[in-house]
């Protein structure tokens, strides 16, 4: 209900916010209506779902068709054509409702979209959903705020507004302060200045000349200063990504920002389909090519028809030197093992389980994590679904297959988007299973790896980005804790099901490096970097804005944006040892990256000659340096850096700790 002393100043119907349907459908799209309110308390935004009854009271034609309302508007646009799914199960989204004065700034949609639409973002650091003004008025409402508001567009973002109060009161006070028309008697200052513009201008301003001096002008000799301390020398300095040129013939150093190669335009290509899949074996089912295929995964991702058999090689269920018939006698192995597995905790009774603690607290985990992992998605949604209990048996299967990790919170967020491709229990066991192979120190006690990836993103930042270093590290935010979530879970929560799949199938092929995903946040900072800053974000600013991003990020976009980093470190001639370290590039005989990856437009004329299937024993020609290295594949291991048994982290329900007894993150 509206206050009776509340006047309407502006509404706007035909105003919807686009949901992301978590089972990959179309978007749901919601009708809703803006309103501009003033109360005694300020001007108030607010936007409100329609009902049922709202949207059919509407001018417009309808027409009713099974399980839709579609609606077609008067004019002749074809972009006025509106398809709105209605769910009976789908609840009402919440009102947004905020005192414009709390407003920090808003985003317009760029010129190519199809209809304009604002983003809103409060001085708390709230952002809302993007309102999709279908029938036009993003112009009527701007017109309206800037009564009330001083708006202005960004310097360095043409499609971001900034917003502030009118402050009248302040500078008046501003003006009396400087005490400008102190001999004006008669108050009479609009007079003199009809009279002689130019003289009273002059008069005015020469107060502001001595106010300032008298202000910043010390009136007491400054005392003396302390002795400087020890000089460290100028090559020990670390200036991430600045740099020092000594000028000739003088004692000056000259430091300025370090030119990187520029970046290259990288395109994705299209999925890895069935037949492309089946070219890439012959007739006893030996992977021909192993590069070429994790190269192909790399550019385009996979189609979901063949997601299922590809994931299994991508993810060490099968080898990638296998035949039909190992990979037959593999599965059956596998089967076994893992019944057995699951007998092991199934045979336990109720007496012994009220003695063994340690099982107890992790089932009683599993299954409130189970309760509440992806519920919106067709797979899981619904009361008593069959799905939920695999979930569950698999969850706690793994934690008999490794008893010192046993589970973690998030690793159930990592094996839904398996379980829902395989749709196979014991096939979804054995990729998660070599999924958290492949990053199960994230989960330590120790949280040494999270750390380490924290650390290695700082770095990069530093680098690449010294004025968003810069800026983290004025607003306490350089130990770059807001990631935590993206790194712990691989971004599962910032991206739809659909794309978060793609997303991992090109990190599981581990090109371009292993640390690609760093990469991603870099991407991630290079498009948010500019509403950070210009806003003044801090880190618990920073921290909402990075999870009001969830669902929000393209990621065909964030994939290029990374690549394109990468191509630009790689040719990068002067890059620091961390940074090769983290990239995993190799040094030429002059001390220069060395990488044989070639970004998108480099790679038409790749491979065409297979490789022989995998040997024990395989020489490798160098040309750098011609020389040639046996490599004994059977030799090669990688080793857990740390010794000892692992001690699994267990925190609460509602958040991780991160890295500090006093700091806990919600992610």
């Amino acid at each position: 209900m509206t206050s009776a002393c509340s006047e309407l100043l502006l509404s706007k119907d035909g105003v919807f916010v686009h949901e992301t349907a978590a089972n990959g459908e179309d978007d749901i799209l919601r009708a809703g209506k803006i309103y501009l309110w003033r109360k005694n308390e300020g001007i108030y935004f607010e936007w409100r779902e329609c009902t049922d009854e709202d949207v059919l009271t509407r001018e417009v034609e309808w027409t009713m068709v099974p399980d839709t309302v579609s609606y077609v508007n008067g004019g002749d646009r074809v972009s006025d054509c509106i398809l709105v799914k209605k769910k009976k199960t789908q609840q009402r989204a919440p009102v947004i409702n905020f005192d414009i004065k709390d407003m920090k700034c808003f985003k317009e949609s760029k010129k190519s979209s199809s209809w304009k639409h604002l983003v809103f973002s409060l001085k708390c650091g709230t952002t809302y959903p993007a309102l999709h003004f279908h029938n036009g008025g993003t112009e009527l409402l701007m017109d309206e705020l800037q009564k009330h508001l001083t708006i202005h567009r960004s310097l360095h973002d043409d499609y971001l507004y900034l917003v502030r109060e009118h402050d009248q009161p302040t500078l008046s006070k501003s003006f009396d302060e400087l005490n400008l028309f102190e001999n004006d008697p008669s108050g009479d200052m609009i007079s003199r200045f009809i009279q002689d513009p130019v003289m009273a201008t002059i008069g005015g301003f020469s107060k502001v000349t001595n106010f300032f001096r008298e202000s910043l002008i010390p009136l007491e000799p400054m005392p003396e200063c302390p002795p400087p301390p020890d000089v460290i020398p100028a090559e020990e300095v670390d200036l991430g990504g600045l740099e020092m040129n000594q000028l000739e013939g003088t004692e000056f150093t000259l430091i300025s920002t370090r030119d990187l190669p520029p970046r290259p335009v990288i395109t994705r290509s299209a999925a890895v389909n069935s037949e492309l899949w089946s070219k890439y074996m012959d007739t006893e089912g030996w992977i021909t090519d192993v590069d070429a295929v994790k190269e192909a995964i790399f550019r385009g991702g996979v189609e979901p028809p063949v997601r299922n058999e590809v994931w299994k090689f991508l993810l060490g269920y099968y080898k990638w030197d296998s035949t039909y018939k190992s990979r037959t006698e593999q599965r059956k192995q596998k089967v076994d093992d893992y019944f057995r597995m699951k007998l092991q905790w199934k045979s336990i009774n109720d007496d012994q389980q009220s003695r063994f603690a340690e099982l107890r607290d992790r089932k009683s985990l599993i299954e409130k994590d189970v309760m509440r992992t992806d519920r919106t998605h067709n797979f899981f949604e619904g009361e008593n679904n069959p799905n939920l209990s695999v979930l569950y048996d698999v969850l706690l299967t793994h934690c008999m297959y490794d008893f010192d990790l046993g589970y973690v919170q998030g690793m159930s967020d990592l094996l839904a988007p398996i379980l829902v491709v395989m749709e196979n229990e014991v096939d979804a066991f054995w990729c998660f299973a070599g999924l958290i192979q492949m990053m199960g120190r994230n989960f330590e006690k120790d949280q040494q790896a999270m750390k380490n990836q924290l650390f290695q993103l700082q770095s990069l930042v530093s680098f690449v980005d010294p004025i968003l270093a810069n800026y983290f590290e004025s607003h306490d935010s350089s130990n770059m804790y807001f990631c935590f979530r993206w790194l712990l879970i691989t971004f599962k929560r910032e991206f739809s099901f659909p794309d978060i799949m793609r997303l991992w199938e090109v990190l599981w092929t581990g090109k371009p490096c292993k640390n690609f995903h760093l990469l991603l946040c870099l991407a991630i900072f290079d498009s948010a970097k500019t509403t950070l800053i210009e806003n003044n974000f801090g880190f618990n600013e920073i921290l909402k804005y990075v999870n009001d991003l969830s669902c929000n990020i393209n990621v065909d976009e964030i994939l290029c944006t990374a690549e394109a980093i990468y191509c630009q470190l790689r040719d990068c001639r002067d890059l620091p040892p961390t940074i090769h370290n983290i990239l995993c590039l190799s040094m030429n005989s002059e001390g220069s990256p060395f990488q044989p990856f070639l970004p998108a437009q480099q790679t038409e004329a790749s491979t065409t000659q297979s490789s022989t299937r995998s040997s024990p024993e395989r020489t490798v020609d160098h040309a750098l340096n011609g020389t040639k290295c046996t490599v004994t594949t059977q030799s090669l291991h990688f080793h857990n850096q740390s010794s000892g048994a692992r001690d699994p982290s267990t925190p609460d329900d509602d958040s991780i700790e991160v890295l500090s007894d006093h700091m806990d993150l919600v992610y």
